[in-house]
């Protein structure tokens, strides 16, 4: 191949000096076939190919690759045909004696022409996208997998991250009031998958059908929503790459915290972090681009939206509610009354009409139990039998008076002494653990060992005055009789005048 520089004498000696090529060729040494090509070209082209290479052995088996490449387009990912075994194929079923490397060529470049090209986007500020991602953390001292929330502003790039123990309908709503609370606004549309915490059913136009829960949410931020194409992520790619982010620079190494609040609050921080931080080609920080988004946010609004998902219920015989395959207790006396069940991330509330008649934290296990011992003490002091197999008390943390208070109960009462330890027990009910335990404790110290004792005791620490004690009540307990004191008593005190 000839150098540049001869290209450039050729060219000048013809079209600047007004040679002919014929006399070029002759200058030159060179043909006059080369010398048109020069003439043609201000670079050497390099080598081009007339028509296709021949693939003698090859050629009649292309039908085949395209074939199994057009059904691979419908397999699972994991289970599509590589290169290497296409080859396999060619040479055990259909008597192939090339080599592999043709084979390869040829499903790279048919891989290649089959691949999607994407449209470059433009992001105006104050738009957002969301979705969820998955990763491993030790919360707790538990290892478990951790379902985070991510919010981005793709504008500036700004982001909010918060992590939960599962992808629900109340993790989701709790994401976005914590995004709005974080960037103090409310991005004017929001970009989602398909999610079915959203999205009820996907119409033959295109429109969505969305959830109650979904719709609620729309309602109270006036947020415009947005859905990507079904399987399509490149249509957000924005919060794809944030996922991505999160989960490798958030996440690695695993992550420990004593719970979700420490967690979440670290994440928080990470988050802020990035704002000093540049990304792509731009020569501003994140939080100086995000100036522009927080222009053109909404406001957050006011008063409050409940980050729930509420469901209705009924109350069973034994006092529970069922939500998410788990049992949660209310008081025995709503049994089998219709009730709303509020599911929020870490408690589920449970009313009865406008009355909040319990609340617990939440559980996500499965088939658990999970009751207040509080609950069921009013139908257990009709039944006291049952205060020893009560499933709802069993694992019971009560402070160790408790117990040595219901073993003298029973030693000076008999069988009454049970149910005067309910008595006891149902103060908890109406004044706090604290106050009780110190009733039961100056009771016991003072000899008076009794609900009514107990009960006075504790009415009169709350109410900040000495207790009056009437033990008329307790004949079982021992008479004492005070006597006024004499002179003469002080003399047993010296034993050289007793004698």
């Amino acid at each position: 191949m000839f150098a540049v520089e001869a290209y450039a004498a050729v060219r000048r000696f013809v079209f600047v000096e007004g040679n002919s090529q014929r006399e070029a060729a002759k200058v030159f040494g060179l043909s006059r076939d080369t010398i048109a090509k020069m003439c043609r070209f201000s670079l050497p082209p390099g080598y081009t190919r007339t028509k296709p290479v021949a693939k003698p052995k090859l050629g009649p088996l292309l039908p085949v690759i395209d074939r199994i490449l057009a059904e691979d387009r419908i397999a699972p990912v994991k289970q599509r045909h590589t290169a290497k075994r296409i080859f396999e194929r060619l040479r055990d079923e259909h008597g192939y004696g090339g080599g592999y490397t043709v084979v390869k060529d040829y499903v790279r470049q048919c891989r290649a022409r089959g691949r999607e090209t994407f449209v470059p986007l433009v992001h105006p500020p104050g738009h957002a996208q969301v979705d969820f991602g998955e990763a491993v953390g030790v919360i707790g001292g538990v290892r478990q997998k951790v379902h985070f929330f991510c919010m981005d502003l793709p504008q500036s790039d700004a982001c909010f991250v918060k992590a939960y123990p599962a992808e629900t309908t109340e993790a989701f709503l709790d994401g976005h009031v914590s995004a709005c609370a974080f960037f103090g606004a409310v991005p004017c549309s929001i970009l989602y998958d398909n999610t079915k915490i959203a999205v009820a059913k996907i119409c033959g136009d295109g429109k969505r059908e969305r959830t109650q829960a979904f719709t609620g949410l729309v309602s109270y931020y006036l947020f415009t929503d947005r859905f990507g194409r079904p399987g399509k992520g490149n249509d957000k790619g924005k919060i794809e790459g944030l996922v991505k982010h999160a989960r490798t620079h958030f996440m690695v190494s695993i992550p420990h915290a004593a719970s979700y609040d420490d967690f979440n609050a670290e994440l928080e921080r990470r988050c802020r972090a990035r704002q000093e931080e540049r990304a792509g080609r731009h020569s501003q920080t994140i939080g100086e681009r995000l100036v522009g988004d927080l222009a053109t946010m909404r406001p957050v609004p006011s008063g409050t939206f409940e980050p729930c998902e509420t469901r209705a219920a009924r109350v069973s015989s034994t006092a529970l509610v069922r939500y998410r395959t788990n049992d949660y207790s209310v008081p025995t006396r709503y049994g089998f009354q219709d009730v709303v069940v509020k599911g929020f991330v870490d408690q589920v509330v449970i009313l009865c009409g406008s009355e909040e008649i319990a609340r617990h934290p939440r559980c996500y296990g499965e088939a658990m139990f999970v009751a207040d011992p509080l609950h069921y003490l009013a139908l257990i002091e009709t039944k006291p039998g049952a205060l020893d197999q009560a499933a709802a008390l069993q694992g019971w943390d009560l402070p160790e008076v408790f117990q040595h208070l219901r073993h003298l109960l029973a030693a000076r009462m008999g069988n009454k002494g049970k149910r005067e330890f309910i008595q006891v027990l149902r103060l908890l009910e109406a004044i706090p653990m604290e106050v009780v335990t110190f009733a039961v404790n100056e009771a016991s110290h003072i000899g008076a060992i009794g609900f009514d004792a107990i009960k006075q005791i504790a009415l009169a620490r709350i109410e900040r005055r000495p207790a009056r004690l009437d033990l008329a009540a307790y004949p079982h307990l021992p008479k004492m009789e005070v006597k006024t004191t004499r002179a003469a008593d002080y003399a047993t005190l010296l034993p050289e005048l007793a004698a």
